[in-house]
């Protein structure tokens, strides 16, 4: 048998097949295996057939493409919203440290001007709070500044007769203490109240939380920290 062809490049999965032929003939030169040759018409059918799977392949393609632009954008916005979040929550921080003190200072004025107006009030306050561990003491010394003593023997009086005190009450000046300041000694133990030093108290308080709580305090946007949560998971 007689072989005629024209070499073929070998495909470049099959390194090992050095030939190829597309065209066979016998020895009395009789084709017996021919390559098919390219079809040059089609029927209407076949053309739209074709026409189909073109656009669809197309289409595919198409797709394709606009899946990993859209992937690579969402990885973007991802990585943006994350470091977004990140700065959120330090402006979260220094808003709530800025509403604090702002709260402070509101609590201060309107604590300042109850006592102006109801000057004898925490005294009074202080007085029934003790009735217990006043009841057995044979005498009670208040001192608070001049202007907190006018008239407080009185109120006094009447406190102590209505929470069954029995025994007597004393009231001196003490000018070294701050306006509206009193202590009350009763003997075995004494209670005072300082409204510097009690507004000081509240504010190393709150600062302490305040730092302690840093920026894992709770998200200004509800979910925010769960959603970037789980976009980071959907890329990896």
């Amino acid at each position: 048998m007689a072989l005629i062809s024209s070499p073929l490049a070998p495909p470049q999965d099959a390194a090992h097949e050095k030939f190829g032929f597309d065209t066979v003939f016998e020895a009395t030169g009789e084709m017996v295996l021919a390559a098919p040759r390219p079809r040059r018409s089609f029927t209407a059918d076949e053309v739209e057939a074709i026409r189909r799977a073109a656009r669809a392949e197309g289409e595919a393609q198409a797709l394709a493409g606009v899946a990993r632009r859209q992937a690579d954008a969402l990885e973007v916005i991802a990585q943006t919203s994350q470091q977004a979040l990140s700065r959120l929550a330090e402006v979260a921080h220094l808003h709530r440290v800025g509403s604090a003190d702002l709260a402070l200072a509101c609590a201060r004025a309107i604590a300042a001007a109850a006592l102006d107006a109801f000057p004898q009030a925490p005294v009074r306050a202080a007085l029934e709070a003790l009735a217990r561990e006043i009841e057995a003491a044979p005498r009670l010394v208040l001192t608070a500044d001049a202007e907190l003593t006018e008239g407080l023997q009185r109120v006094l009086e009447e406190t102590a007769q209505r929470v069954g005190y029995p025994g007597a009450i004393i009231v001196r000046d003490d000018p070294g203490l701050a306006p509206h300041a009193f202590v009350l000694d009763f003997g075995d133990g004494s209670a005072s109240f300082d409204p510097r030093a009690a507004a000081e108290r509240v504010a190393q308080a709150l600062r302490a939380a305040l730092a302690a709580e840093g920026l894992h305090a709770e998200p200004l946007i509800p979910g925010a920290e769960k959603a970037a949560t789980d976009a980071q998971s959907s890329e990896s």
